[in-house]
């Protein structure tokens, strides 16, 4: 961001292959990207998911699958191949605090020293987000946990002549808020309190009017928030996200934007649609 100048730069948002894929799937997506010249190429995180199994006796068995994983491998890559800062999202869900110092060793010494710092979802069969147990129940407390690094102050207390980490951290924002906040204001509110923590930059949730986000933007100025705030863009690429996008993340649609998707014959014009609506965005 420091190296921008004031430019505008577009950085990109990746998720791991699906279990059973390779790292060349990553890169086939990444290499006509290049020529845009990201400086920044964050990577999702995705936790444990619970499945039942049907057993031969009629019983379930309940296992725990991860269906996406190789966060920090596809980051390692990604750096090693293009040279491109990669972040990787690290979560509360599903990491224990010694879990998630040990991830964060892991990347000090790969050389990745952004990350952006996520409270995470519920896992799929439960309504509400459960931390673990001695684990970071939200983004502040891990916040917290990765400038302690940062300052040498590891979870063992009896660790002579610890080494620092260099991580620069990111955290989310919401302009229309967050689902489980009962006010902008109260999100805003806690945004800061991630902010005095240590974080030094902002990503936003995608958003499709950009006076949600100008206006978001003014009011955490206005809140003494005055880390970069960086715009979250996603392009709409079938019909069925008009209900999708609205439910799952909480964001309004402009009627406008609705009007075109609804327009279209298929899903590739649905995606030439929401392509030139981030554009306009951007």
């Amino acid at each position: 961001m420091k190296k921008a100048n004031g430019n505008t730069q577009f950085s990109f948002e990746i998720l791991p292959p699906l279990k059973g894929q390779n790292v060349q799937s990553i890169f086939d997506n990444i290499d006509p990207l290049m020529e845009f010249n990201p400086p920044f190429i964050d990577v999702t995180y995705h936790r444990e998911e619970y499945v039942y199994k049907e057993l031969e006796n009629g019983l379930l068995k309940k296992q725990v699958v991860k269906k996406r994983p190789g966060t920090v491998g596809i980051c390692a890559a990604i750096q090693n191949k293009y040279g491109v800062d990669a972040i990787p999202h690290i979560l509360c869900g599903g990491f224990t605090k010694e879990d998630t110092e040990n991830f964060l060793i892991d990347l000090d010494f790969l050389g990745i020293q952004n990350v952006m710092a996520l409270r995470g979802d519920a896992v799929k069969s439960e309504t509400y987000f459960k931390p673990e147990r001695e684990g970071n129940a939200f983004a502040s407390e891990l916040v917290s946990q990765i400038s302690d690094l940062n300052k040498g102050t590891y979870l063992d207390e009896e660790l002579l002549n610890s080494s620092t980490t260099n991580f620069c951290i990111g955290v989310a924002a919401y302009p229309e808020k967050h689902m489980e906040a009962p006010s902008l204001d109260s999100d805003i509110h806690f945004l800061k309190k991630k902010i005095k923590n240590g974080a030094e930059y902002i990503v936003t949730q995608m958003f499709f009017d950009n006076k949600k986000y100008f206006d978001f933007v003014e009011k955490c100025r206005k809140a003494d928030i005055t880390v970069p705030i960086i715009p979250g863009l996603k392009p709409i690429a079938t019909k069925k996200q008009l209900n999708l996008i609205p439910h799952r993340f909480h964001v309004d649609l402009p009627e406008d934007l609705i009007i075109e998707v609804v327009k279209c014959k298929d899903n590739a014009q649905v995606k030439q649609v929401g392509i030139e609506w981030c554009i306009e965005q951007s």
